[in-house]
């Protein structure tokens, strides 16, 4: 006897897969088999289990045989997929599509119907739209102001520190974070039919990190001041420092924040033997400092499809990740947290207006 579940869950998938598939020879034969499997004496609802299909499909083939004969049973009509758009018409589309960003099939279908007298389905247009090359996206951010010729020359200023860094120098990026005590979904596979849900949180607290990366050996020096301010940049240099006692100069480089700037730091670095030396990120250039990378690993590890009952058990999960996940699995972060920069430039963008 051949017990059941024997494939796997992806092989059965894929075995439902290719017993629906629409095809105008393997749909003939499936009406055929029906058809034979009743003479045999089978149900309808017997017929509709082996077959994969709903009875009432079955008893339909079967009326229709007897009232119209098997010719109108095995006349399928579907037409394969084939665009009833011409190429000049679907050229028409693409050109109009390509001039404006359409949220959804409603006007896309308007569109065809006035300009074309052809009327589309949601489904149908869709698969229109794909064979088109066109497929359903949300918009990036672009930065605001981004320099392309800045971009560049930090990128270039960077390269060039690297290669000439000596051992008694170090190069950390920093920047704060601000975790907002809610919910936060994020996309996951889930059993098709299934409802996944997140309670929610009833606070809209934030816990404030002020926090560093050295990419090189992964430290990561911060703080958890109430506020994010020029108090808590003083606090986190000196943390530096004092984590690096053999480095004669440490690089921090920072985005342009005004707490950076303020007299706090200024007063810090005008000590006599100050060890720090500032490096300014260019202006609306987030993606030229890996700790931004490093604070969407956090969330991945921390807030995303996870409801903390309290704020406490929220702070303490947060300070759990920087205390303790990423001194001991910094080395599974590594390829996400890099520097690996890249020029943003509208050149090879579409921006909306």
């Amino acid at each position: 006897m051949i017990r059941s579940n024997f494939p796997s869950r992806e092989d059965r998938c894929e075995l439902l897969s290719c017993v629906k598939r629409q095809r105008e020879d393997h749909g003939v034969a499936r009406r055929a088999n029906a058809l034979l499997l009743l003479d045999d004496g089978k149900s309808c609802v017997e017929i509709a289990q082996v077959l994969y299909l709903d009875d009432d499909t079955v008893r339909g083939w079967h009326k229709q045989y007897l009232s119209e004969g098997w010719d109108a049973v095995a006349y399928d009509g579907w037409k394969g997929g084939q665009s009833r758009l011409s190429v000049a018409q679907k050229a028409a589309l693409c050109a109009w599509l390509e001039e404006r960003f359409c949220r959804s099939t409603v006007e896309i279908r308007s569109y065809i119907t006035a300009q074309f007298d052809l009327r589309y389905s949601h489904s149908g247009c869709v698969k229109l739209l794909a064979r088109q090359g066109f497929e359903y996206r949300k918009p990036k951010a672009l930065p605001r102001v981004a320099d392309v010729a800045k971009q560049a020359e930090f990128i270039a200023m960077y390269e060039n520190m690297l290669n000439s860094l000596a051992d008694d120098e170090a190069v950390y990026f920093a920047d704060a974070v601000h975790p907002e005590y809610q919910s936060k979904p994020a996309f996951g596979w889930v059993k098709k039919g299934t409802n996944p849900t997140l309670k929610t949180t009833s606070g809209r607290a934030r816990v404030n990190i002020h926090g560093a990366l050295n990419l090189e050996t992964f430290d990561t020096p911060f703080v958890a001041p109430i506020t994010v301010d020029g108090v808590s940049a003083v606090q986190l240099l000196a943390k530096i420092e004092a984590r690096n006692h053999d480095k004669r100069i440490i690089h921090v480089v920072w985005d342009n924040a005004a707490y950076h700037k303020g007299p706090d730091v200024r007063a810090f670095l005008s000590r006599k033997n100050c060890r720090i030396h500032l490096i300014q990120l260019p202006p609306y250039c987030p993606h030229l400092n890996p700790i931004e990378r490093l604070w969407a690993v956090m969330h991945q590890h921390v807030t995303h499809n996870r409801a903390y009952p309290t704020q406490k058990l929220f702070t303490e999960a947060i300070l759990k990740f920087f205390r303790k996940i990423i001194p001991e699995q910094w080395h599974n972060f590594r390829n996400q947290v890099t520097d690996n920069f890249r020029i943003i430039s509208e050149q090879n963008l579409r921006v909306l207006e």
